[in-house]
């Protein structure tokens, strides 16, 4: 017999799993959360989004005060205080966690240390106590990929150390040039650590449209950012000085570095749960499959999050939660876009959802491409910002946006209107009479529209 029964459990208390969590409950169930950490959040709050784009706001702040005398501001020598930016990120993250903690007690969710493994279809052990359940959702989230090979070594960093900031070393290696290695190319170079990205596919940001990409890596350059494409980490060697990468491909040669990152992707953590136990298949990934319920395979069980494979982002993870919290309750939901955003908080930041240009020609989708120039806009110049574009991918016959792709200042933000417009199926015509404030960064979006419309009069 169970020492304990739960009639809603999740387990994982990430963005996903604390999102289905209180969902449930405002639903009406008594609902049981467990997580290992002490606090809730998962990884996103704890030690990857939050504490990420803290970091990247102070290296922002470093980037702005430095081209300061381009506007007549001096502010003389930078310095940075490692100690006072770290306990500023750790506050942030406290006051985040602690905030999740009242929303839980306020919905009278049980919140439960420990880690748990299937034992049945309807029951688990959770570090050595029994637990039956009625539904139960799995939402354990990922881990870093660790490169095969690489020797045990404490300059060999994960995502989640960068993170710790515990130094800023003079030379850092970055290996993998998507989004975590980007932006925390972003940070330590702003820090001052001279930093070199390695990338093995032919662009960094893969999957970006390759026209914004040229122009974020021109812009990660220029802050000193050194770029490999094309081109494979072959060997590792800590010597007591320094680590020594050997490349081949785009660059053939060896790379020497104080410390070296990993930033090569993400796998799931199926296989912490154990759930075969319960009847549930995993793949060689670690990957559950679900449906666009969320539903796995044994009835009452279901999975969210990077649990169940790509885009592994804390938006697509929420978004699961509310639905397999609705679905657990009777109610029809489901999650059946392929519209997830994508943003790289770089500088400037790269955003984009839908198809890309090349993305429509490889699947033989008939479309035209529109784009403005941020060098033609008024407010990016004027805030001191540098190159950028916004292009919209559309439907030549219907003038429905198929994708968006945006490269510059707050581009993570002006990409909802895309989103929105995708997803409410709008014409050109509809963004381009859309009347938007000026100057702001928004109009860039409507121009693109007018300019496929041949109405643009601000090229």
């Amino acid at each position: 017999m169970a020492d304990n029964h739960a009639d809603f459990i999740v387990l994982g208390a990430g963005p996903g799993g604390y999102a289905c969590a209180f969902r449930a409950a405002d639903l009406g169930h008594k609902v049981v959360l467990v997580d290992p950490r002490a606090t809730l959040g998962g990884v996103c709050l704890n030690e990857g989004c939050i504490p990420s784009k803290a970091l990247l706001h102070a290296a922002e702040i470093i980037r702005e005060a430095r081209h300061g005398n381009d506007w007549g501001i001096s502010t003389g020598n930078i310095s940075v205080d490692l100690d006072t930016l770290r306990a500023r990120k750790d506050g942030i993250v406290a006051q985040l966690t602690d905030g999740l903690r009242g929303l839980a007690k306020r919905r009278k969710v049980q919140t439960v240390r420990g880690s748990a493994r299937f034992t049945g279809t309807n029951t688990l052990d959770i570090d050595g106590t029994a637990w039956s359940f009625d539904q139960a959702v799995i939402a354990v989230g990922s881990a870093p990929v660790r490169l095969p090979g690489w020797p045990d070594d404490p300059r060999i960093w994960d995502s989640t150390d960068a993170l710790d900031l515990r130094e800023v070393p003079k030379r850092l290696a970055i290996v993998g040039g998507g989004i975590i290695g980007l932006e925390m190319a972003t940070v330590y170079a702003a820090l001052g650590a001279q930093v070199t990205v390695i990338e093995f596919m032919d662009q960094i940001a893969p999957g970006a449209d390759a026209e914004a990409v040229a122009i974020l890596r021109t812009a990660l350059e220029a802050e000193g950012i050194a770029i490999h494409t094309g081109t494979k980490v072959t060997n590792v060697k800590a010597a007591k000085s320094e680590l020594k990468l050997m490349c081949e491909g785009g660059f053939a040669g060896e790379i020497k570095a104080d410390a070296a990152i990993q930033a090569v992707g993400r796998r799931a953590n199926g296989h912490l749960v154990d759930p075969h136990a319960a009847g549930i298949d995993l793949d060689e990934r670690g990957v559950i499959h679900v449906d666009e319920t969320c539903r796995t395979s044994v009835e009452g069980i279901f999975a969210i999050g990077d649990v169940t494979g790509n885009p592994m982002l804390a938006h697509r993870a929420t978004h699961q939660g509310h639905v397999a919290a609705e679905v657990a309750s009777g109610h029809a939901a489901a999650l059946d876009t392929d519209l997830i955003p994508s943003v790289a908080y770089t500088s400037p930041e790269l955003a984009w959802v839908g198809l890309t240009q090349n993305q429509a020609k490889e699947r033989g989708v008939a479309h035209k491409v529109a784009s403005f120039p941020w060098a033609a806009s008024g407010r990016n110049l004027s805030s001191g910002g540098g190159d950028g574009l916004t292009k919209l991918v559309y439907c030549p016959e219907t003038s429905r946006v198929l994708g968006a792709t945006i490269v510059g200042r707050n581009a993570g933000e002006l990409l909802a209107e895309c989103i929105l417009a995708i997803e409410m199926g709008a014409t050109l015509e509809d963004i381009a009479l859309t009347v938007h404030a000026h100057p702001t960064l928004s109009e860039t979006v409507a121009f693109s529209a007018e300019r496929a419309l041949g109405t643009l009069t601000d090229l």
